[in-house]
Order: C-alpha cells, then structure tokens, then sequence
C-alpha cells in the first residue's frame, strides 16, 4: 500500500507553502506502510522560532484553501516543533535544533521519500553578482 492520490497532493500544497516561507531541509515521507493512521509526514525545519510560526500558518492557510482543515495542532505555544495532524498527511515544523536532536528522518528512514521539486529551497545568495 502506497499513499493515496489524495495524500500526496495535500503533501505536495504543504511542501509548496513551507518552501515559500523558506522552510529548510523539506522531506515528505511514506509512512502508509508503518502506519494506518495517516499516509505521509512532511517534516520541514526553520532557524528560529519566529519562522517556525510562519511556516505553520502557511501550510495551514494554503490547504485550507484546497478545503482541508488541521484536526489538531500541537506545539504552537512553544514554536520548537509545531505539529498539523491533516489525517491523511502529518506535518512536523521543527527548530532546527529539534530536528537534528529527535531525528524523525532516521526515525522513519525506512519509509520512501517522495520527490517533490517544490521541496527544492535556493538558498538566499546575496554575493551572486559580487564575484566579478
């Protein structure tokens, strides 16, 4: 059992809005197979609380726009590592530091990674043109 049609589009509007608040190190995970409570988590990180927040509120607002609301919502208070439980997708906003130390990616490092091109962040390079 794969994640469903419906599952990977979810993931695919949360990826898309985590990226546009410069969400780093974007992953969605399969855990269809591991799991019968949900088909994929998207876990994305943030340097700082301030960020964290911004992601969440992103990814909430771009798939509320696509009908789907959160069923619940943890961590917010703290900003360290927020939670959205979509039922069919999970998303885990993380510090930076909480990522590295509660590792979900090795966690669940048997499950497949879903390639998504929105995923892909450019870093923001303001010594581009200075080389010259």
């Amino acid at each position: 059992m794969t994640a469903t049609d419906q599952a990977i589009e979810m993931a695919r509007v949360a990826v898309a809005a985590a990226a546009d608040k410069k969400a780093v190190d974007i992953l969605v995970l399969d855990v269809s197979e591991q799991l019968v409570i949900t088909d994929c988590f998207v876990l994305a990180s943030a340097p700082n609380e301030r960020q964290v927040s911004a992601i969440v509120d992103g990814v909430e607002e771009k798939l509320r726009a696509h009908g789907v609301k959160p069923t619940r919502r943890e961590g917010t208070r703290e900003g360290r590592w927020v939670l959205l439980d979509f039922t069919d997708i999970v998303v885990h906003v993380q510090h930076t530091e909480e990522r590295g130390f509660y590792g979900l990616d090795r966690l669940w490092k048997d499950c497949p990674v879903l390639d998504f091109p929105e995923a892909r962040v450019e870093p923001d390079d303001d010594s581009a043109g200075a080389a010259g």
